[in-house]
């Protein structure tokens, strides 16, 4: 299974140091290419987590 990115082209950093259109840290985005699916699973969970989802 590949994942997808969560990237939806608002890519705007925030105040606080997140994507206003994806919810990942520009080093979140600068590794997803070459990250693991696992690890892609991850930062979806930090993300949720981050906008008060849950996983």
């Amino acid at each position: 299974m590949s994942v997808e990115s969560p990237c939806i082209s608002v890519c705007q950093m925030d105040e606080d140091g997140y994507c206003i259109g994806c919810g990942r840290t520009i080093d979140e985005i600068r590794g997803w290419k070459r990250s693991s699916d696992e690890e892609k699973q991850e930062v979806l969970g930090r993300v949720a987590e981050r906008q008060g989802h849950p996983a």
